[in-house]
């Protein structure tokens, strides 16, 4: 018996389908050994040794792996092909302790049948170098954490953490906030013309010189300017005056990498980047589709561009076939990876058969893991399509003394290319066919208002984007970095799914900033992953780079122990409020979920109240008795019994009386959640903010005797053209409701 022990059960699953009774094949369940909780579980004094521990959960499963390693007469070990995996082949040796020179080491880079045989006919050992990388990171990590966490509860509050990671992600968002809060917005002017042709076709067309020179975006500042312009144009003469067409060529993508793929699946199917991997990872070990299929995309951490030879080849002969010959390169378009210390022996993120399409898919796959599949499948195999062409043509026209110029642009798909698969938004525009000293009649001319806008809040793909661009972590860290500072409340989503940052994240990163400056400065944190990179490549020892950088740290941070106050970054502030056990004033302090009402007695009274009544705290004795008045006849509509006001984390509901028997509950639409917007379909409702499980939305208060809603925030104007309500979208500007109208402003 051959023994070979994947991390994944899935993974484990999948491969029994290809290999015959020989192998046993069983799943490690990730990592069977790490270092303690309960202590650093690093000796410092001893050249950073690490102490590993198999922990409680792993216990069973590692006995059950050493019973079956005495009785092998091979053991193979085949997680990943990353430093994390063969971490976890190295902790396997140790945890089960097996003869390393006598264990085998099998990578593949998809779960399929032919790269598994490859992979047992290729065997090798494991790679120390890349261990000692994951396990500087490990070190690294944990000595930052396990010291500059705890300092974060003396000077601030319990239950925060720092990361070398997670804290200059932070620090992204933080400057991104306080530049949309300094953001003063500026006022300025358009001028848009409709213009008739000879044979009565339309030509829109935008001001873009006055005088010869070029009206930039903020050329136009001030209403009176723009009324100075109108006039002048009013009963002007029109003519064309230059025309220029050209072709461009619209490039093929490349190959998608893991940012890539999270920063796509984020801007189009709305996925975070925890989702994304979820999901590629399920695609990456298989699904149960029946016979003998394997994964359906090769392995999704990985920063290379590289497409295999038989990719390629089975890519064109599919185009060749479905689309023909126009479709398919001469030759294979090959694409070389910028990125520094990319792993040129791995492959970009693809299908595991090129004639394996999602359609083909779509009724074994759930709707996540179709979409995803879907986006891969069309990335990778356009890839290797030809430029799409398009046809630009710009027209420009100007008043009789030449004064003022307009300019009209528009572009035509001459040939889709790559674009017949993959879909991308191209906006279409036609202009009439004209030619140089044509006279045009202008139809209507007028000023438009415009305000700058912020910049935007980060989301995932942003973000991903930003980090990738600095250098700060690598492929596989984006998502959990990101996860992580949402899971500890630095970061809220708002409506658009945009990472918002919360008070604490505030103080935490300025404290940071403060006394740790190396540990959130960029630059800092993009050279330490450089040298985590020459640990993997042989260039350096791991407990050198440790050594190097804790020495400073440790040395500051015992430094910043004596010189920081808690009073200096947390000042309590005064309240009018009384603590209702014992009578002392309440102060208000600041704690990790925000601001909250504590009894300034404390010890000797440890009372708190909630504060912030935008998150739905405790309300008033007041308030309550006004909701009590208002649905005091209100009955449970399961059991008939009455139903009461409750108050809960997240405000007021109402609650069946008959509790335990009947567990029904009912939310409350406060004021908070109103819009101010009457229902214009019902006229008597009001539009109040919603929540369902695909987000937020509008709707008539007056559900279920009038259904209306939006899924964008009514803002209570009306459209100029068609008298529905205009709605928010994310970036913020206004459209119209109606999906048959298409004004925005």
């Amino acid at each position: 018996m051959e023994l070979i022990i994947v991390e994944s059960p899935t993974k484990a699953k999948t491969l029994t389908k290809f290999l015959s009774s020989k192998y046993k094949i069983k799943s490690s369940f990730g990592h069977v050994r790490d270092l303690s909780r309960k202590n650093m579980g690093i000796d410092i004094e001893n050249n950073f040794k690490p102490t590993y521990i198999v922990p409680e959960k792993a216990k069973k499963n590692v006995n059950e792996l050493k019973s079956l390693a005495r009785k092998a007469d091979k053991i193979i070990l085949a997680p990943d092909e990353d430093r994390e995996g063969e971490a976890i082949a190295w902790h396997l040796v140790e945890a089960l302790n097996i003869d390393i020179s006598k264990t085998d080491r099998i990578v593949f880079h998809e779960i399929t049948k032919d790269a598994i045989l490859s992979a047992l006919k290729n065997p090798r050992k494991i790679d120390m170098k890349m261990v000692d990388a994951q396990q500087a990171r490990r070190v690294l990590d944990r000595l930052v954490g396990f010291e500059l966490s705890p300092f974060l509860w003396k000077k601030i509050t319990y239950g925060l953490s720092a990361g070398r990671v997670q804290s200059v992600a932070l620090r992204l968002i933080i400057e991104r906030e306080r530049e949309i809060q300094a953001f003063n917005s500026e006022e300025y002017w358009s001028v848009n013309g409709t213009f008739d042709t000879e044979k009565k076709e339309k030509i829109e067309a935008k001001l873009n010189k006055i005088k010869g020179k070029a009206v930039g975006k903020m050329g136009i500042k001030t209403k009176g300017e723009i009324d100075n312009i109108l006039k002048d144009l009013e009963k002007n003469e029109y003519k064309i005056s230059n025309i220029e067409q050209k072709e461009i060529n619209k490039k093929a993508p490349t190959p998608l990498t893991t940012s890539s793929l999270q920063i796509i699946a984020n801007r189009t199917l709305g996925f975070s980047a925890k989702q994304t991997m979820m999901i590629a990872q399920q695609l990456y070990e298989g699904l149960d589709l029946g016979g003998d299929s394997g994964g359906l995309i090769t392995y999704m951490r990985t920063d290379s561009l590289n497409l295999s030879s038989k990719f390629l080849g089975e890519a064109q002969k599919y185009l060749k076939q479905t689309l023909g010959e126009k479709y398919c390169l001469d030759k294979p378009r090959v694409f070389k990876t910028k990125s520094k210390g990319a792993q040129e022996a791995h492959e970009a993120i693809r299908p595991t058969e090129a004639t394996r399409t999602p359609e083909s898919l779509k009724n074994k796959l759930d709707p996540r893991q179709y979409k995803l599949y879907d986006l891969i499948w069309q990335r990778s195999v356009a890839t290797q399509m030809p430029d799409a062409i398009m046809g630009s043509t710009q027209i420009d026209i100007k008043t009789k003394e030449n004064q003022y110029q307009f300019r009209a642009s528009g572009q035509i798909l001459k040939f889709p290319g790559y674009l017949k698969i993959y879909k991308e938004k191209s906006s279409e525009l036609e202009l009439p066919e004209v030619k140089e000293g044509d006279k045009l009649k202008a139809e209507k001319i007028e000023g438009e208002q415009h305000f700058t806008k912020p910049p935007s809040r980060y989301s995932d793909a942003s973000l991903v984007k930003v980090l990738e661009k600095n250098g700060i972590g690598r492929p596989s860290t984006y998502a959990p970095t990101i996860s992580t500072i949402e899971a500890r409340n630095y970061v809220k989503r708002n409506e658009q799914k945009k990472l918002e940052p919360t008070e604490i994240a505030f103080i935490v990163t300025d404290l940071l900033v403060k006394h740790f400056e190396d540990i959130v400065d960029y630059e800092f944190t993009a050279n330490m992953e450089n040298k985590l990179d020459s640990i993997a490549e042989g260039e350096h020892k791991w407990q050198e780079i440790i050594n190097n950088f804790y020495k400073p740290f440790h040395k500051n941070l015992i430094k910043k122990e004596k010189e920081v106050d808690k009073k200096d970054i947390m000042p309590e502030e005064k309240s009018n409020e009384k603590c209702d056990k014992c009578g002392a004033e309440m102060v208000i302090k600041t704690g990790r979920f925000g601001k909250f009402l504590a009894c300034g007695a404390y010890p000797d009274c440890k009372n708190i109240k909630s504060l912030d009544k935008k998150d739905g705290d405790e309300k008033t004795d007041e308030e309550i008795k006004k909701l009590e008045k208002k649905y005091k006849e209100e009955k449970c509509d399961k059991c008939g019994a009455e139903m009461q006001i409750k108050n809960g984390r997240f405000g007021p509901f109402l609650a069946c009386t008959s509790y335990p028997k009947c567990k029904n509950i009912k939310s409350i639409e406060e004021n908070k959640n109103s819009t101010g917007v009457k229902c214009p379909k019902c006229e008597k409702g009001e539009i109040v903010q919603k929540r369902s499980k695909r987000g937020i939305f509008y709707a008539c208060d007056n559900y279920p005797d009038c259904k209306n809603a939006y899924f964008g925030k009514p803002t209570g104007e009306k459209c100029p053209e068609c008298k529905s309500l205009l709605v928010e979208t994310k970036d913020l500007s206004l459209k119209c409701s109606n999906k048959e109208c298409k004004y925005k402003k």
